[in-house]
């Protein structure tokens, strides 16, 4: 694939999908659609442009590609440790109710693995849990609760499973006491506005393939979107290296907290009210 063909393909799938492949990595994803294409059997990109036109099942596929939905409970067990046994209960000490943003939450299950973690923490505590993702397959799948196979269910320990989850035809559901706990809805954090006012974000491997403008202009967002002493938690293959000048302090591996450290105005260009 060579550059006029990458552009050619950049404008098709923002129309037909409207993601803006101009906040990716350029090299990293011309090397990815140029699989994912001849994988498709498609003699070259032109070609391929033509079938996404006749055929929403490719646009489907290919949305799902982009999208990178790969996830499961409590993943990165030693983290949501960390979560769990330090971040939440610092947090805690500040508000009871907690305002949390699952940025990127795919199929659902790190939303759904926060608020079995708050309920054992904080039992009959209203925290308010907002989940967003940019596909609109995976928010169906999460905001219906399910279904979860037993592969992403093997972090969860057999007492949660039994308490939060309902079990058949081989698949786990969210029962509904959980489900009611988390509001899902569709967002770009590409081009929309953020929430405001948040204890934590949980954002988890959704900017690795970013451009460093991108993954900058969506930090600063984060700053901006969290509370003095909230938290912002990253994925375990992502790391934020000038986390100092973005107004961030770190405290352990993948969290970072929010400082008094002033951050530019053009940060406050993805905030508003949500």
């Amino acid at each position: 694939m060579n550059e006029i063909e990458y552009d050619c393909i950049k404008r098709k799938i923002r129309s037909l999908t409207k993601i803006d492949l101009n906040c990716y990595k350029t090299s990293q994803m011309m090397r990815r659609l140029d699989g994912f294409i001849l994988r498709s059997k498609a003699a070259g990109v032109v070609q391929y442009c033509q079938q996404l036109e006749q055929d929403p099942e490719e646009v489907r596929k290919l949305r799902n590609f982009l999208t990178i939905n790969v996830t499961e409970f409590f993943r990165d067990y030693s983290h949501f440790e960390i979560l769990r046994k330090i971040i939440l209960p610092e947090l805690l000490k500040y508000s009871p109710a907690l305002n949390i943003w699952s940025a990127g939450c795919s199929d659902g299950e790190e939303p759904y693995s926060l608020a079995v973690m708050l309920a054992e923490l904080t039992p009959g505590a209203k925290h308010r849990i907002m989940a967003t993702d940019i596909d609109s397959e995976s928010l169906h799948k999460a905001m219906s609760g399910g279904p979860y196979r037993p592969p992403e269910m093997k972090n969860v320990p057999q007492p949660l499973l039994d308490r939060y989850f309902n079990y058949t035809n081989n698949s786990y559901w969210i029962n509904n006491r959980l489900r009611n706990k988390i509001v899902f809805s569709q967002h770009d954090m590409t081009r929309d506005r953020f929430p405001v006012n948040l204890d934590l974000i949980i954002c988890r491997n959704v900017t690795i393939y970013f451009s460093n403008e991108a993954k900058a202009a969506i930090n600063l967002g984060f700053w901006n979107s969290l509370k003095k002493n909230g938290v912002l938690f990253i994925g375990a293959t992502e790391t934020m290296l000038n986390a100092g000048d973005l107004g961030f302090e770190r405290l352990h591996s993948c969290f970072y907290k929010k400082n008094r450290i002033a951050v530019p105005e053009k940060s406050k260009i993805l905030v508003s009210a949500y």
